[in-house]
C-alpha cells in the first residue's frame, strides 16, 4: 500500500544504525524516534525516523571501534576472586 510506513524491530534498528538498544531506547523516551507498540507488546521502530537522528551516537561509536579489530579484547583478563 502506497503511503504505508516501514517499520522494524529494536534489533534491526540498532543493527542498521550501529547502535546500543540502550540507545535506541533512550531516543525513544526522548521523543527523537517515532514507533509503535504492536498488539503483542513489542515496539517497533519507524525507519524513516531513524535517518532523521541528529544525535552523533553512532559516529562516536564507529570512532570507538576504529583500530580495535580483533584485538579490542586481546589480553582481558576476568577479576580475581577475593579469597575468602
Amino acid at each position: 500500500m502506497v503511503g504505508e510506513r516501514q517499520t522494524i524491530s529494536i534489533m534491526k534498528a540498532c543493527e542498521l544504525v550501529g547502535v546500543s538498544r540502550r540507545t535506541v531506547y533512550n531516543w525513544i523516551g526522548a521523543g527523537k524516534v517515532e514507533y509503535v507498540r504492536t498488539a503483542g507488546g513489542s515496539i517497533r521502530i519507524f525507519v524513516d525516523t531513524l535517518w532523521r537522528q541528529p544525535d552523533d551516537a553512532s559516529a562516536r561509536r564507529s570512532d570507538n571501534l576504529k583500530g580495535k579489530g580483533a584485538q579490542g579484547t586481546a589480553g582481558a583478563t576476568a577479576s580475581p576472586s577475593r579469597a575468602s
